[in-house]
Formats: C-alpha cells, sequence, structure tokens
C-alpha cells in the first residue's frame, strides 16, 4: 500500500441510552448533517417500538439489536475477474463491514416503507426484522442464497 490506513475516529456514545452503536446508526440516518434531527427520529422509533412490542423481557434498545443482528450478513458475493470472466465470489464479511452493511439495510428498507413519517417507518422495520422478517431480513437471505449459489468459485478467493 502507498498511503496509511486512516485512523479509526472515536465516536460518541448517544445522550439517552450511552451506546456507541446507537450514535453509529444515527450517524448514517442522518441527512444533510441535521444529527440532532436524526437522534429525535432515532428516539421517536424507539417510543413506538416501546409500544408496539410484544416480548415484556426486552427493552426497545434490546428489540433494535436482535433487529439489527438479525439483518447482519454473514458472507457476501465479491465480484472478481478471472481470465476475461467475471466471476461473483462469496467471502467472509468483516465484523465492522458486517454491522454498517445491517444498518444500511435496515435504514434503507425503512425509507422505502410507506407508513406516514420516518419513525413509524424506522419502527415498524425494526419490529418485523425482530422477528426475523421483512424487507432487510429478505436481502440478507438472498445475499445468502447468492453466496450459497456461488460456492463453486470459492476457490477464486484472494
Amino acid at each position: 500500500m502507498r498511503k496509511r490506513q486512516a485512523k479509526k475516529r472515536p465516536i460518541l456514545p448517544d445522550p439517552r441510552f450511552n451506546d456507541q452503536l446507537v450514535t453509529r446508526f444515527v450517524n448514517m440516518m442522518m441527512l444533510h448533517g441535521k444529527k440532532s434531527t436524526a437522534f429525535k427520529l432515532f428516539y421517536d422509533a424507539i417510543d413506538i417500538v416501546e409500544e408496539k412490542k410484544q416480548d415484556d423481557e426486552k427493552t426497545a434498545l434490546e428489540v433494535w439489536k436482535d433487529a439489527l443482528s438479525n439483518v447482519m450478513p454473514h458472507v457476501e458475493v465479491r465480484s472478481r475477474r478471472v481470465g476475461g470472466a467475471t466471476f461473483q465470489i462469496p467471502m467472509q464479511i468483516r465484523p465492522d463491514r458486517k454491522i454498517s452493511t445491517a444498518m444500511k439495510w435496515l435504514i434503507g428498507y425503512s425509507r422505502k416503507r410507506n407508513e406516514k413519517s420516518f419513525s413509524q417507518k424506522l419502527a415498524s422495520e425494526i419490529l418485523a426484522a425482530s422477528k426475523e422478517e421483512g424487507a432487510a431480513v429478505k436481502k440478507k437471505t438472498d445475499t445468502h442464497k447468492m453466496a450459497e449459489a456461488n460456492k463453486a468459485f470459492s476457490h477464486f478467493r484472494f
């Protein structure tokens, strides 16, 4: 490598739950640098999850963490050119990439839902993902199926 790898910037924990993962999620949700708006939307969504959840032993934050872990992919396919042909090669995902991919999918599919506000969209996507259903979990399943289908090319790994 020519250049040094970029230093990981420390992420401050969020004010309500004192959790770095929440701040990371909110940073991904944020549009146009409006962090306080993003935090408000996230906390509203968590409050909605608190009202709607069926499991009484778990807090809304635990439901959100379950949803995130249910959306996390373990393998993905990467394109690699071998002798003029492009192969989709299944590969293991780094832990930090797993988390960020899960967050991207959860936020992306929340935005595509058709409820009134973003808080409601996010809350229902979180509840669906915690029950292992919903679009984000489907995306994970599809990714895993794709990796399984291309297992024959795994010897091209780099």
